[in-house]
This record gives C-alpha cells, structure tokens and sequence, in this order.
C-alpha cells in the first residue's frame, strides 16, 4: 500500500511538472508585415513582432515577422497563407481580401469619412462584423484595426481639381477606390504598390492613389507633378491570426498578446494622426525634416470639389458597395456604421 501510495504521488508530480513544462513553453508566432519601407511597418509592425513582444512577455510569446516587400508578396493573397498556416499572423489591408467577399470594404468605404477620430468610431462599430468574417472566411482572428494616413491622388498630369480627373487612368487596389474613380469620370486601373512608379512614368496611368506618407517614403513625387489632396479613403488596415494558433495558445499568453496589441493599436492612430501634414510639406517642397523635400504642385480641393465628392460617396460608392455586398450586409452596416455618418445603405 504504502509503495503504491509513493508511486500514486509520483506520478502526480510529474503529471503537474508536465503541465506547468507546457505552460511555460514560449509561443512563437511567425508573421508578415505590410511594406517595409513605410512607417507603420518600420516603427511599429516589426519592432512589436521582433523585439517588443517577447520583452513584454517574458520571453513567453516570442515572434518573427518579415515585411511582405521582402516576401515578394503583394498583399492579395496574405490572409489565404493564414488560413493555410503558412503565416500565424499578418498585417494587411481589408481592400486587398476584399475580393473574397465586399463585407471586407465596409469599414473604409472611399471618400465618407473625413477626419480620423470619425474613422476610429467606424472602425470600432465594424470590428465584430469584420472580426466574424475573418472567423468564417479564414479562420483568423482579428485583433486589431489601424489606418494608414489618409489616401488622395498623385499625379504625373496636370490635375486642379475634381474636373480634370475625368478621362484620367487611377491607379486603385480596392474595388470601393475603383467606384470613386468611376464616380468622376475616371479608369480605375489595378496596379500593386510596387508598380506605381514604372506605371505613372510609362503612362500606364495618369494619376495613382495612396497614403500621404507613404507616397513620399516610396519617392512618388519623383515621378509624379501633383498633388490633389482630396482625401478618398484612409487606407485601414487589420492584424488577424490564425484560429488554430491562437488556440494553441495558453490563456495567460492570449491574454498578454491581447494587452500588447491593444497598446500597439494606439500606438499607431497617434502616429497616423500626424503624417498627413507632415508628408505634405514634405512632398511638395516645404518644411522637411524626416528627407529631402520634393517639388509636386499642391492642389487642394475646392468647395465646388468637396460638394462633388458628397455626392458621389452616396450616389455611387455607397450605392454600389451595397449593391454588390446585399441586403443584410448593407443592413448590418446601417445598424452599426450607418449612425456615426448619418448615411444608409440599400442594396436594390
């Protein structure tokens, strides 16, 4: 009896040993990035994945992350290579995944939010919509929503205003950009980041839309003569992770991934809520102080301009994304976005 008891007892211990051995072990979480050469990559996305997240933790999360620039990646197909395991995390754009479904494109409908603490509250009403569809859709959950700055027109034509956007070949890389662009008359032409500039020097297109900064850090005003600053969009991006990872996960390791991502997510508002001014200047030859200035014409938009984009963000971007994305989705929208616009969907 009394061996059976020691026995009994050993292997009691070692069964609590093996589970507080697997608490313990570190998760590692391999991840891709958005463009390496842009700020919420360089300041953000791979300090927290490479350095950040296992100080924080303790070593018990620790994380590897690579841009998808450096992957060869182009953005469209990153959240397939998380369903798939390729990837246990990601950083990329709802516009891009889009195509799998337009529920995607709901929280940055091109040209209806116009500053960026309105942006912030569509982001947060939409995120259990979203969140559900990476569930449903690619077995990832969605952890966090940032922007990228606010996304206008850069031109290699002479552009002053709304008018002379008609006939003009625009670069987009979602379908609700594609809309606006129709919506004045324009071609919508599908061109990765990376083509921008061969694209615009060779005519391919006209004009090409993208974040303030980042069409100063990727040296657009190199190529391009104009600036239009009206605002189309901001460029929200999502952190997701694959399901299964995040199951393997223990519940303290969740529960400090989680907390990081949430101060990471601040983090990175604060920091777009400033590029727009300071990318501006920049590429338009004023004041400087993050490179050397460019030397595009800046041409903001009229009164005339702003009361054209009105109307086209309800008549046509509105009108088509919930068309194409159907009644409950257009109604899950007005129960949720719709409020903070004072907009309504309707799906014919």
């Amino acid at each position: 009896m009394k061996r059976t008891l020691i026995s009994l007892t050993t292997a009691l211990l070692m069964a609590a040993t093996g589970q507080a051995m697997a608490a313990d072990k570190p998760a590692t979480i391999k991840a891709v990035g958005t463009w390496g050469n842009l700020t919420n990559y360089v300041k953000h996305e791979g300090p927290f994945w490479n350095d950040r997240i296992a100080e924080a933790t303790g070593g018990q999360i620790l994380g590897d992350i690579k841009p998808q620039t450096e992957l060869g990646l182009k953005g469209f197909e990153i959240m397939r290579l998380v369903k798939n395991g390729v990837f246990d995390f990601a950083f990329g754009l709802p516009g891009y995944v889009a195509a799998e479904n337009p529920i995607f494109e709901g929280a940055d409908l091109s040209t209806l939010t116009q500053d960026i603490d309105t942006e912030r509250k569509v982001a947060e009403a939409y995120f259990p919509v979203l969140e559900k569809s990476f569930a449903d859709i690619y077995n990832a959950k969605l952890m966090m929503l940032y922007p990228f700055p606010s996304q206008t027109l850069w031109c290699n034509a002479e552009v002053n205003g709304m008018a002379d956007l008609k006939g003009k070949k625009i670069r987009v890389y979602a379908t609700t950009l594609g809309d606006f662009v129709e919506g004045v008359g324009g071609t919508s032409v599908t061109v990765s980041f990376a083509e921008v500039i061969p694209a615009l020097e060779k005519g391919v297109v006209d004009c090409a839309i993208t974040g303030t900064m980042s069409a100063y850090k990727a040296n657009w005003h190199q190529v391009a003569t104009h600036a239009y600053t009206l605002r189309v969009g901001w460029g929200l991006a999502f952190g997701a992770m694959n399901m299964d990872k995040w199951n393997s996960m223990t519940p303290a390791q969740q529960d400090m991934l989680s907390a990081e991502m949430t101060k990471l997510n601040d983090e990175m508002w604060a920091e777009t809520a400033t590029e727009d001014e300071i990318a501006i200047s920049c590429i338009t030859g004023g004041a400087c102080d993050i490179g050397e200035p460019g030397s595009m014409k800046l041409v903001e938009p009229s009164e005339a301009d702003l009361a054209m984009r009105d109307t086209i963000a309800t008549d046509v971007v509105l009108a088509r994304w919930a068309e194409r994305c159907g009644a409950e989705c257009a109604a899950t929208w007005n129960e949720t976005v719709g409020p903070i616009l004072g907009l309504t969907a309707t799906a014919k």
